[in-house]
């Protein structure tokens, strides 16, 4: 009885949301990425990915198998789309904290996606930070609560080695792909 009564909940606030229209289930902005939003719970996740297949972390008693809490999302055709992060582990209340986009049918509403350049990314938003960290460099973009990672093998060699260099955009080649990008609510 009590996870019929959550089912219609859920499917009234869903349609309540939709006003009509049907939302795009890959859309992104600052409060959801598709039909996930800042308040989606754990135990919600079945049935908003009802058609696909999600991997949750093993359990071991009471403990995460290596500390992992991460709960992976792969298409129907086996492609992993997400990861999601829950901000609490093993607590099925728990609201998602974090996802990393990896599909490139996701798309914020300028249309960047994991196919997007940093060029594609500086002409649709205004930059907050950049960060260099050993791999990679992290474009974040506060408007929509949004890190962009760029693999550092997409820069030149001098900016690839040394951590405390600070980079500037004007240094990131406009052609630079995005690896993934991640949501923070």
């Amino acid at each position: 009885m009590k996870h019929l009564i959550t089912i219609l909940i859920l499917t009234g606030l869903l349609l309540s949301c939709t006003s009509g229209k049907e939302q795009n289930p890959f859309l992104i902005n600052k409060q959801n990425v598709g039909l996930l939003t800042d308040s989606t719970q754990v135990k919600d996740l079945e049935l908003i990915f009802a058609k696909d297949s999600i991997v949750k972390p093993s359990i071991k008693g009471d403990e995460f198998t290596g500390q992992n809490s991460d709960i992976e999302i792969y298409s129907p055709e086996g492609k992993k789309m997400l990861i999601l992060t829950p901000s609490q582990p093993l607590d099925s209340t728990a609201v998602i904290g974090s996802i990393r986009i990896l599909s490139e049918n996701y798309k914020t509403e300028k249309e960047i996606s994991t196919l997007s350049t940093f060029k594609d990314i500086k002409d649709a938003y205004k930059i907050s930070s950049i960060n260099n960290l050993i791999n990679s460099v992290v474009i974040s973009v506060n408007e929509i609560n949004t890190s962009f990672t760029i693999d550092k093998k997409e820069l030149p060699a001098n900016l690839r080695y040394d951590m405390s260099l600070k980079i500037d955009p004007v240094q990131i080649p406009d052609a630079a792909k995005i690896k993934y990008f991640i949501i923070v609510w």
